[in-house]
């Protein structure tokens, strides 16, 4: 039947016709020109009998047959999915079709109801919020643990005023070479939170230092700042020389972590520029402006606290001196022992797991069912049905009502 269809269903070219001037292509048309009208091509003829292919089969427009079926609540609907290309953002999509929802609504038959059975983008701003918090959070810390040792509260904010400045410098860039803001940039943008200061926070040290010697504010400045010019370039370049392999990642992991590389390395020489223009300049506004303590002066809360804090570390510092001080002379000893703990702790490569992503909890639940092989569709809807039956015995329907409210999902 196949090939009888096949043979008699045809357009061919039978030759050309001049007429005139031109000539003209013929072509016999052996098609149908209706759906009905394939009901009517013939089969093969025996002994003058022809069998056509309406006694055999029956050609309509009409749909291939039901494969799978789609319930939500016990009732049944129709599933579309909208997914999206790697280039396009997951958080404007759902955004856009959530405000084109309505006037689909509106087009449509009144009782046809449209539900959002699951958004993605709910994860994904639980995500992004998270890395936003925790890097607002560590960005706190470091300023600080930065005013904590300085003790000055000019050259903190000096130092903080670098590490958003930084970011943006490094989200620019990224939009410039075509990334968006997703978990790997923002992880790297976290990740480089508390080495952004590390320029900003040598310069000051190193200003404050020739201004404890009595220069005066320009010239330390100038000075303070040339001085660690060279040795603060190379370290941020040994920190984002260690993302170089990144960028020769292939397949995935290239689309994960390529991101991340450049947040960080785009930071960092964010900082080191910053270090050497913003951080000078801010340290002539401010710290012009600073005034010696009067002796008479009774110490602040703070001041007391620093001072306490001063005193401790400077106890610490001593004692690392003694220590390192008895250490330099059993230097032999002492190399091959950390050395030898440095080749046994590689030893735990071996034992540690392998896996592409580590286990997390991503706050979804999803319960998967299968029939045997062979079950009739309408036998596995019934399954379905038990399923969840069985589902709402165990779970009260109040309590799955909030579960998936947290979710951003309809009951």
């Amino acid at each position: 039947m196949v090939s009888a269809f096949n043979a008699q269903n045809l357009i061919l070219p039978t030759g050309t016709a001049k007429i005139g001037p031109r000539e003209y292509t013929i072509n016999m048309n052996g098609s149908p020109s209706t759906l009905e009208g394939l009901n009517d091509i013939p089969v093969r003829t025996v002994n003058g009998a022809t069998t056509y292919l309406r006694e055999v089969a029956h050609v309509r427009d009409g749909f291939s047959p039901q494969t799978n079926i789609v319930r939500q609540n016990g009732h049944r609907g129709v599933l579309i999915s909208v997914l999206k290309n790697g280039s396009a953002s997951t958080l404007s999509i759902v955004n856009t079709l959530h405000g084109l929802l309505p006037a689909a609504r509106a087009a449509l038959p009144p009782d046809l109801n449209i539900t959002a059975l699951f958004d993605q983008s709910v994860f994904v701003k639980a995500a992004v919020e998270g890395v936003l918090r925790e890097a607002v959070v560590a960005a706190a810390l470091t300023a600080a643990m930065i005013l904590l040792f300085l003790g000055n509260w000019r050259s903190t904010c000096i130092i903080a005023i670098s590490i958003p400045l930084s970011i943006l410098s490094s989200l620019i860039v990224t939009h410039a070479l075509g990334q968006t803001i997703n978990i790997m940039t923002l992880g790297g943008l976290a990740l480089a939170v508390g080495i952004l200061v590390d320029d900003a926070t040598v310069t000051i040290e190193n200003i404050e230092r020739h201004l404890h010697m009595g220069t005066n504010l320009h010239d330390a400045i100038l000075e303070g700042a040339g001085e660690i010019a060279i040795p603060a370039l190379v370290s941020t370049l040994c920190i984002c020389i260690v993302f170089v392999p990144m960028f020769f990642l292939t397949g995935v992991a290239r689309y994960l972590f390529v991101p991340l590389a450049e947040a960080v390395v785009f930071a960092m020489l964010a900082s080191y520029i910053l270090s050497r223009t913003l951080v000078p300049t801010l340290a002539m506004l401010l710290m012009g402006h600073a005034h010696k303590p009067k002796p008479d002066a009774r110490p602040s809360l703070f001041q007391r606290l620093y001072r306490r804090f001063d005193n401790g570390f400077e106890r610490m510092r001593a004692a690392y001196i003694v220590i390192l001080s008895s250490l330099l002379v059993r230097r032999g000893r002492f190399g091959s022992i950390f050395l030898g703990f440095c080749v046994v702790s590689m030893g735990l490569a071996f034992v540690l797991g392998e896996d592409f992503f580590p286990s997390v909890d991503a706050g979804n639940i999803r319960l998967h069912m299968r029939a045997p092989t062979g079950t009739r569709i309408e036998e596995t809807a019934r399954l379905a049905d038990e399923v969840e039956k069985v589902i709402r015995e165990v779970v009260p329907e109040k309590e799955l009502g909030t579960i998936l409210d947290n979710l951003g999902l309809p009951l």
